[in-house]
């Protein structure tokens, strides 16, 4: 079965955004199946999240915030890596705490430096923070998880303020999963992550999607929100990655999420600050965290480039609010998606989960294989939504 010889005007697929799972999507379909794709986005760019680009003064930035790849998949590092050559980048993280800039997640050095405590094993600073931590017996809220570890005082000076700015939700109301995921350390490793792969796209992400879509076969048109097209395309099948609450035009009322506002200034330094990320935990400053990119891009340049990070409750939709009751919300319209023939539903918003970008490549990746064994054995590509 073949797609090369489709009417002029007719599509095998329409993608409907060019972030990294309708990218990897497309990619794969037009160079895996000779498809005809058309991808759409209603940004003005590709690369959805992940773009960057140079600002005014010719440095390379990230509109959205720092994006650091990391990942323990070789499939996925194998797979970008058709697309991108890689800078070696480990990713350090301060935090602004008691007048000190200290490492984040807490290590020993951390505990060092706020404490004068004088730890040096991993013994000692496991001890030091068992001393600290207050039992919770039924561990429920992203509170809980952190006071059971390493006590209040630690869950106050890093986790509740900067929590709490970042969801708008006290820290005491949200899933666990929220800070579940954070590790307290008890050597001196000071990365961010601990993962096997960690480096940047070396001529950027943009770069790096230029390259992924540069099969003639995928036509792109930026500035295009599917809700004026839907109905005007002839496509053979949908692939949606945008939320999915908005597809079905929110029928039974609208998904939460966070999002960010960014201040971008251009200063005239070379170097604002230590490393690549501050946090500042502190409820009294209005923003999360600053972010210079030269630290993540190796770039040289007489001036620098920072981000001020500031957490919304309206805006582009970043992060899913992890409660019960949006978990429920959500299965709703994961139904209404299973019982929607033709259109595939992948990615972080259409299934209203926070993925790290190797996980939506994975997740695409898994899609494509989906697809191309029902491909293979001749069957419909039926409704379906991207295993979580």
């Amino acid at each position: 079965m073949s797609f090369v010889h489709q009417p002029k005007g007719r599509y095998d697929y329409l993608i409907v955004g060019a972030g990294f799972a309708g990218s990897v999507l497309a990619e794969r379909l037009a160079n895996e199946h000779k498809a005809r794709v058309l991808l759409i986005d209603r940004r003005d760019h590709i690369g959805g999240n992940a773009y960057d680009e140079l600002d005014e003064a010719g440095i390379l930035y990230h509109k959205y915030g720092p994006h650091i790849f990391h990942t323990n998949s070789d499939q996925v590092v194998d797979y970008l890596s058709q697309f991108t050559a890689w800078r070696p980048y480990e990713h350090r993280v301060l935090a602004q705490v008691r007048g000190q800039l200290v490492p984040i997640p807490i290590n020993r050095t951390t505990l060092n430096m706020l404490f004068d405590a004088g730890l040096e094993t991993d013994d000692e600073a496991a001890a030091f923070l068992a001393a600290r931590a207050e039992p919770v017996a039924d561990i429920r809220t992203s509170e809980d998880v952190v006071v059971n570890a390493i006590g209040r005082e630690l869950y106050e000076l890093f986790f509740h303020g900067y929590t709490r700015k970042q969801w708008g939700i006290d820290p005491s109301l949200l899933d666990k999963q929220v800070t579940q995921r954070i590790p307290t350390r008890t050597n001196t490793d000071d990365r961010y992550f601990g993962d096997t792969f960690q480096a940047m796209p070396k001529d950027g992400y943009t770069a790096m999607f230029k390259t992924m879509l540069a099969n003639p076969l995928i036509e792109r048109r930026l500035g295009t929100d599917y809700r004026g097209v839907r109905g005007q395309v002839d496509a053979g099948h949908l692939i949606f990655t945008g939320p999915i609450d908005e597809y079905f035009d929110f029928r039974f009322g609208k998904l939460p999420y966070r999002s960010l506002r960014f201040d971008h200034r251009i200063l005239d330094q070379q170097q604002y600050q230590p490393v690549a990320v501050v946090n500042y935990p502190s409820p009294d400053t209005p923003y999360t965290r600053i972010s210079e990119y030269k630290h993540l891009t190796g770039q040289t340049h007489a001036k620098t480039s920072i981000t001020y990070e500031y957490p919304a409750a309206e805006g582009d939709p970043y992060y899913p609010i992890p409660r019960p009751e949006n978990e429920e919300l959500f299965k709703r319209y994961q139904a209404l998606a299973d019982a929607t023939p033709g259109v595939t539903f992948v990615g972080r918003l259409a299934t209203y989960r926070y993925y790290n970008m190797d996980q939506i490549v994975g997740q695409a990746l898994a899609t494509f294989r989906k697809m191309d064994d029902k491909r293979r054995l001749g069957g419909p590509q039926e409704s379906a939504v991207a295993a979580a």
